[in-house]
């Protein structure tokens, strides 16, 4: 369900860039660190994202080394740390052990049952730590469970269940700076659920799998439709974002809310215009002179 929120790089500066990356590979050492290579293999732009706007909200001190690792042994690579990526691992665990046991439950995948099984250990460290989220992570999937298996065709309930749990994920501390930072887990929680929908809204057909989009696609405006509802959800995060005292790495964050997070719907709308494109040149060729 998640991968959507990342940066555009072809609107970002070299520096930007390697900064954005530092992040990324610092959470990437964090995981490895705390769960070992089984946690390394779950990192998320998601959590990376969160990693960033923490970071740049509270200004921890940081700590930046070089070095080289298994998926990159040639060149060496900065790794940013400071004491809120520990936070951001656990939660980037915890969302990919409930991730792979929802494989399972609802598409039996085998290959979820066994990456959950092999999240076990490290799920029950950060539980330990943080069981008021797990739990919220918890309820939330369980209920988006319950929508899927009752096949209830309506978009906003599995979404607003997305907000809550992406919402409460997102207050790292009971301060002044939870209600906006809830208010933008919420907005990218509802972002993803649909925007996972209207990617996914195919190959769903194909596998008789849940969509709640299905009702929805043969609608002459369904193509504005979606467009109009991610657009309306992802304001709700980009208003909350306005209203925080960011100023390092701002750049990079606004990238990401207000083109990042667009960038595989972009990627979907070009894949359809060229396929459109090559089917009007196949019926051209085959009208008769």
């Amino acid at each position: 369900m998640f991968g959507y929120v990342t940066i555009n790089p072809a609107e970002l500066s070299q520096e930007e860039r390697d900064r954005y990356q530092a992040y990324y590979c610092g959470l990437c050492n964090i995981l490895m660190i705390r769960f070992g290579n089984v946690g390394r293999v779950t990192l998320s732009n998601d959590m990376t994202f969160l990693y960033l706007l923490l970071s740049s909200l509270y200004e921890p001190e940081e700590q930046i080394v070089s070095g080289r690792c298994p998926p990159h042994p040639i060149k060496p690579r900065q790794k940013l740390t400071n004491p809120i990526a520990d936070y951001c691992a656990d939660m980037n665990i915890a969302l990919a052990y409930h991730k792979c046991r929802d494989d399972w439950m609802d598409e039996r995948s085998l290959a979820g049952r066994a990456e959950a099984a092999l999240l076990r250990n490290a799920y029950a460290q950060v539980e330990g730590r943080h069981p008021e989220k797990c739990a919220a992570i918890r309820r939330a999937l369980d209920d988006i469970g319950g929508i899927e298996q009752q096949k209830v065709l309506e978009p906003d309930a599995p979404a607003n269940l997305t907000a809550r749990m992406l919402g409460e994920i997102f207050v790292y501390q009971g301060d002044m700076w939870a209600v906006p930072l809830r208010a933008m887990g919420e907005g990218l929680g509802r972002f993803i659920y649909l925007m996972d929908a209207y990617d996914d809204l195919a190959a769903d057909i194909r596998k008789k799998l849940y969509n709640p989009l299905v009702p929805y696609r043969k609608q002459t405006d369904f193509e504005s439709l979606c467009l109009d509802s991610l657009t309306y959800v992802i304001a709700e995060a980009t208003q909350a974002f306005e209203l925080l005292p960011l100023v390092k790495d701002v750049r990079i964050l606004r990238n990401i809310l207000y083109a990042g997070v667009w960038m595989r719907y972009r990627q979907k709308q070009a894949k359809a215009s060229r396929k459109q494109g090559k089917l009007k040149e196949s019926d051209h060729e085959q009208r008769p002179v």
